[in-house]
């Protein structure tokens, strides 16, 4: 029986658009997932500054977006610690709760790899899941070289071959709340229940 592959993917999703959902199916396609989950972060150990949504607001419009897709699902575990969020910590929880050989996929998009080096235990990070970063279609791969003499080759190697192709598609939160903030439609960016959801909460206004 083949092991279970469980693709996890991190961010502040705030709000969680139609990019998000795009490379998460391309993800789950290409690494071969059984399931991918969303796992809402309070606030970034490196960026410092916290969502402008509510925590309690940014999962719901996270199970509102995911409603009717059967591979994926979302993780409320890093919303319940105290911030920051160690990725480490959050892979080492899945880990105890899916069984110690469940294949674990961390996503992350291609403007973190210079971070990398800075993330708290990376090293271990690296050791205990496939750190996977997600780049667009028409960009070349991302070049982990410069991380041997800090990480190892073994570990560069690996994050190398753990590179995948996303498709394309260009939307980010910080314009999606820009123009809500400027009573801009933005409903060709989030779903139906997402965009309705903000309307009824009157987010980021």
């Amino acid at each position: 029986m083949s092991q279970m592959k469980t693709a996890l993917f991190g961010g502040t999703f705030d709000p969680i658009h139609k990019g998000h959902i795009g490379v998460a199916r391309g993800a789950v396609e290409i690494i071969g997932a059984d399931k991918l989950i969303f796992v809402p972060a309070r606030r970034s150990a490196l960026k410092g500054e916290s969502p402008v949504a509510s925590d309690a607001d940014r999962l719901q419009m996270i199970r509102r977006a995911i409603t009717g897709i059967d591979e994926f699902g979302v993780s409320d575990r890093e919303l319940r610690r105290p911030a920051p969020s160690y990725t480490i910590e959050t892979v080492r929880h899945f880990h105890r709760e899916l069984g110690p050989d469940a294949e674990l996929y961390w996503l992350l998009g291609a403007d973190s790899v210079a971070e990398l080096p800075r993330w708290y235990k990376i090293e271990e990070l690296i050791d205990e899941c496939f750190l996977t970063c997600m780049y667009r279609a028409g960009y070349k791969p991302p070049d982990f070289s410069g991380f041997v003499e800090s990480l190892g080759p073994d570990r560069v190697r690996k994050l190398q071959d753990n590179a995948i192709q996303t498709p394309l598609i260009d939307v980010s939160g910080t314009q999606i709340r820009a123009r809500l903030a400027k009573g801009r439609d933005v409903s060709d960016m989030l779903s139906p229940e997402v965009a309705a959801y903000i309307r009824e909460k009157k987010l980021y206004r």
